[in-house]
């Protein structure tokens, strides 16, 4: 992406939050941190489960990382106004994010390097874009494949990860977010620092360049990108 259009999508730095949980957050301790989570989980567990790298499902539960991530969570708690979010569901998604690259790391070795932890997640072009277009092939694939394409799942995955890879890394991530994680299109926005609209015209742009890039691959023409 060239600069222009990263300062025209850029957003203003965050407010001070308005959010009752929020509030509760920075008001109720642990208590209210053990409330928040669970309040949340379900989508916490669908953020987990979509970024977690196929190598290590089956070795790896979502739920184990979600517990790791909630005794981060209660570590840092006083962190949580400091860290300026909005919301105390971005500000959890955030620590089970971190949590989920040090999960991969320690699985993983050397092939997670450290310096991705320390990296905004969602940099487009950095290690985490390029983990985007393998979720989302992953999913697609997962969604599309017929047990008579099943043996062939792989060499799929892989076509349809090159695909998505020539998006813009941040509509990636825009489509990533709103698609398959559900979050709301402010809630991407201030995941990615972008404009609600920018996030909104980003996320129509991404479903029209899925449906183009999957129309390459052959028997992934047709599928829930139509949605």
């Amino acid at each position: 992406m060239d600069e222009h259009a990263c300062n025209s999508d850029a957003a203003p730095a965050r407010p001070r939050s308005a959010d009752d949980s929020a509030e509760q957050l920075r008001t109720g301790g642990e208590a209210a941190l053990g409330r928040l989570f669970e309040r949340h989980r379900g989508r916490l567990w669908r953020m987990v489960n979509f970024r977690m790298d196929a190598r290590m499902r089956g070795r790896v539960d979502p739920d184990d990382v979600l517990q790791e991530a909630y005794m981060a969570a209660a570590k840092r708690i006083d962190r949580f106004e400091r860290d300026g979010f909005s919301s105390a569901f971005l500000w959890l998604r955030l620590v089970v994010q971190q949590t989920l690259v040090d999960v991969h790391r320690r699985h993983l070795g050397a092939q997670q390097r450290d310096a991705a932890r320390e990296r905004p997640m969602h940099r487009p072009g950095g290690t985490y874009a390029q983990a985007t277009s393998v979720s989302v092939a992953s999913f697609l694939v997962g969604n599309f494949t017929t047990p008579t394409q099943a043996a062939a799942r792989e060499e799929v995955v892989e076509m349809v990860r090159q695909a998505v890879a020539r998006m813009d890394p941040t509509d990636q991530e825009v489509l990533a977010l709103r698609h398959f994680e559900e979050l709301t299109n402010a809630e991407v926005a201030e995941t990615l620092g972008i404009r609600p609209k920018a996030a909104s015209i980003r996320y129509v742009r991404a479903l029209r360049r899925l449906k183009s890039v999957l129309a390459e691959v052959p028997g992934m023409a047709e599928g829930k990108s139509d949605d």
